[in-house]
């Protein structure tokens, strides 16, 4: 079965945050998952060069737009690596093979009659002498009342045009923009109304998608499908290639869902592979798109609309869309700086331990929160008491009573039946995107092998009934090499700290009962975290949020 992953583009506009992680995450999750099942998988995603995120902040810096793009494109990809993401294809939408792409994809639906061109009216601020982007203008949302910018309203979650907000003002100046026309392409969204409803009714049907996918989908498309302006007045993106249009860019709602396509079209051509077995719908395929409940309509109505308009394209088969992380109860909140960097937290953090946390508390229902007592206590208790404790205790006590020589028993028998089941049970789970049950279900198994380590006493059997305590330690390591196995698409660091521990030379997602002969070395798998750090985090949390208030 081939299994197409695409993770959320982030805007390369600013450094990444413990919520932008928690909603790609998933993504690495699944795909470390099915390649352990042995499936073919595309595991792809990119930075977002283009738009009006990155131009508000090369004009907030004095920089070009090309300067900013580079700068947290970098920082992204050395992030994702830190964090373990096992991306097949990471890429960019500036680069030349997403710009010409999607250009052939424009022409190509343009030429399908799907797109009209369209005389329109846009905000214009004449102080800055320029049309505005959605998202330069701001004001209130005409369907909740609440603070809303020109695309989207992040309050009640509504797809919006700028010019139905109330009380407009450009976000650039403070000054209330005028209305000017201009000339732009629509796609016939509308057209693909009675396909869309069908799908997402599939979709629940199914469960294949969380509800907050669904709910958002059908309120979606019981407000009525409009047509939708393809491009945009923008300063910086990918130009439209038709005469006439000169200085115009295509819009984000189709340049940057479509880089899952291009990213694709990208990794094929550079392994000289066909991509077929991930895009043609003919072919047995699972298409999961994992990204922050803020993009559900782009990746459950535009993307999906826009794939039926280029026929013969997979569509989304499983949504995977979080809720929110707060920060210690409150909004995270960028402008005030009340955040959690994560470049800042792999600074002294270990990367599991990051991955543990959004994982076992993850938003997959309802919004969750991070707290630094609650991060570092998981750390200590969970990873470090429960899972690094049962590895470190076995493998030390081997060491010393048995010149590191692993004992060569089965394991024992209800222990065995017990790993068995795992492996289904986890892996429906997984498949089905309900990670943080997946994972409570490994550790549960953890929590009872320390248990049976304390009730056999391999301390007191060495002296008493050798055999027994070689049994007993035999089947202590088989549940550290499936946990091992278990854990990987979790706790990818720690679990290869093991297979070097160990000499495990690949894993997989069926049960191992063959024992490895000896242990190599034994080093902690994590350290204890001072707990005088949850103070010292959130006073400096408290400290730069309020540094940035009084400037």
């Amino acid at each position: 079965m081939a299994v197409f992953i695409g993770g959320a583009w982030p805007y390369a506009n600013g450094s990444l945050h413990l919520g932008h992680i928690a909603s790609l995450l998933p993504g690495d999750i699944l795909a470390r998952y099915f390649r352990l099942k042995g499936e073919d998988v595309l595991y792809v995603s990119g930075s977002d060069c283009n738009g009006t995120p990155i131009s508000i902040r090369a004009s907030q810096e004095g920089k070009t737009t090309e300067a900013i793009a580079e700068k947290y494109h970098q920082e992204f990809t050395d992030i994702f690596k830190r964090l373990g993401f096992s991306y097949d294809y990471y890429t960019r939408t500036d680069s030349p093979f997403h710009y010409q792409a999607v250009q052939h994809i424009f022409l190509d639906l343009l030429g399908k009659g799907f797109l009209e061109e369209k005389t329109t009216e846009q905000a214009y601020c004449e102080n800055d002498k320029r049309f505005l982007p959605d998202r330069f203008v701001e004001g209130r949302c005409p369907v909740c009342g609440e603070k809303a910018r020109g695309d989207q309203c992040d309050h009640c979650g509504a797809v919006l045009d700028p010019l139905d907000l109330k009380d407009k003002k450009c976000k650039l100046c403070g000054e209330e923009p005028t209305i000017r026309e201009t000339a732009h392409y629509y796609f016939a969204l509308d057209h693909f109304a009675k396909e869309l409803e069908n799908y997402v009714d599939e979709a629940a049907i199914d469960k294949r998608w969380r509800d907050n996918a669904i709910q958002f989908s059908r309120r979606y498309l019981q407000e009525g499908l409009r047509e939708r302006a393809i491009t945009r007045d923008l300063p910086n993106g990918i130009d439209v290639p038709v005469e006439g249009f000169e200085g115009k860019k295509i819009y984000v709602w189709l340049e940057a869902v479509a880089g899952y396509l291009t990213a694709s079209q990208a990794w094929g051509e550079k392994q000289q592979q066909s991509i077929d077995p991930w895009w043609d719908p003919d072919s047995s395929i699972r298409a999961y798109y994992v990204h922050g409940k803020d993009n559900i309509p782009f990746h459950t109505i535009i993307w999906p609309s826009l794939l039926l308009a280029l026929g013969k394209k997979q569509l989304p088969t499983h949504i995977i869309s979080n809720e929110y992380v707060t920060l210690e109860k409150r909004k995270i909140s960028t402008s005030n700086n009340w955040a959690v960097w994560i470049k800042d937290v792999l600074k002294e953090y270990h990367p599991d331990s990051l991955r543990y946390f959004l994982t076992i508390n993850a938003p997959e229902q309802r919004d969750a929160d991070f707290s630094w007592q609650e991060f570092i206590l998981s750390h200590n208790s969970e990873l470090l008491g429960a899972y690094g404790n049962f590895v470190n205790r076995t493998l030390k006590f081997i060491v010393k009573s048995n010149d590191a020589k692993i004992p060569q028993f089965p394991p024992e028998t209800t222990i065995a039946a017990r790993v068995q089941k795992l492996y289904p049970s986890v892996g429906k789970l997984i498949e089905s995107g309900r990670l943080k049950e997946a994972l409570e279900e490994v550790f549960k198994c953890i929590r009872e092998a320390n248990k049976y380590f304390d009730s056999q006493a391999p301390w007191k059997q060495i002296k008493e009934n050798p055999i027994e305590a070689n049994k007993t330690l035999a089947t202590c390591v088989y549940i550290i090499i499936n946990m091992t196995q278990l854990l990987h698409p979790f706790l990818p660091f720690s679990t290869k700290q093991i297979q070097e521990m160990l000499a495990i030379e690949a894993l997989s997602w069926e049960e191992n009962s063959e024992l490895p002969q000896l242990v190599k070395k034994v080093a902690p798998l994590f350290q204890r975290i001072d707990k005088g750090k949850i103070d010292e985090e959130i006073q400096r949390l408290q400290q730069k949020a309020t540094l940035t208030s009084t400037t």
